[in-house]
């Protein structure tokens, strides 16, 4: 039963969530438009808020799922870290549409909300004030997701925990790459701005 719901955790992450509102209302494939990602961010540029917030809950929903009943049916901490990272795997690289999906964020941190609350907490207003002042999701998601790991120590929470939260930024990190060039070269787009 344990590897049956951490298979699942991956599928159900895989639920393409942005890519199936979007399809739903304009018959066409997100990924050919914005940032070319399934992600709520990409669904808020290109259709407004009414679909990314359902986006957004849902993506949230698939990491925290998982989580929750690794903990609830088998009190298996090391299940529920694995439950977690098969879930933004499956955010990421969703079998579903061939491997291209969003890019993690949303889904890690609806598994860090089970986790462990108050350094979830804590990353939330690091994202919230970060996209305040700069208005960059990109830089506040990848701040965000850093900050994790060093709260987690600061709570004294599992260092297992802390070990999953850096591996999973190194992930969102890669998934931010084309986001990372363009904050280098001035050239990412800021909260509010339409993508083309």
């Amino acid at each position: 039963m344990k590897i049956l719901l951490a298979l699942l955790s991956y599928f159900f992450g895989a639920i393409p969530s942005g890519y199936i509102f979007f399809h739903l209302s304009e018959k066409k494939d997100i990924r050919n438009f914005g940032s070319q990602t399934t992600g709520a961010t990409n669904v808020l540029r290109l259709k407004g808020f009414k679909y990314a917030l359902p986006v957004g809950l849902f993506d949230v929903f698939k990491g925290f799922l998982p989580v929750f009943l690794a903990l609830i049916l088998f009190q298996d901490k090391l299940l529920a870290l694995a439950c977690a990272s098969l879930a933004v795997l499956g955010h990421c690289f969703p079998v579903f549409i061939k491997f291209k999906g969003g890019k993690g964020l949303a889904t890690t941190f609806g598994a860090y909300a089970v986790l462990a609350f108050k350094p979830f907490l804590l990353s939330v207003a690091i994202f919230l004030i970060v996209a305040g002042i700069s208005r960059y999701v990109s830089l506040s998601s990848l701040l965000a997701a850093l900050s994790y790991p060093f709260f987690i120590f600061l709570f004294k929470e599992e260092v297992e925990i802390a070990y999953l939260s850096f591996a999973l930024f190194l992930l969102i990190m890669f998934m931010h790459r084309g986001n990372i060039k363009r904050l280098i070269k001035g050239k990412e787009r800021k909260l509010g701005e339409k993508a083309k």
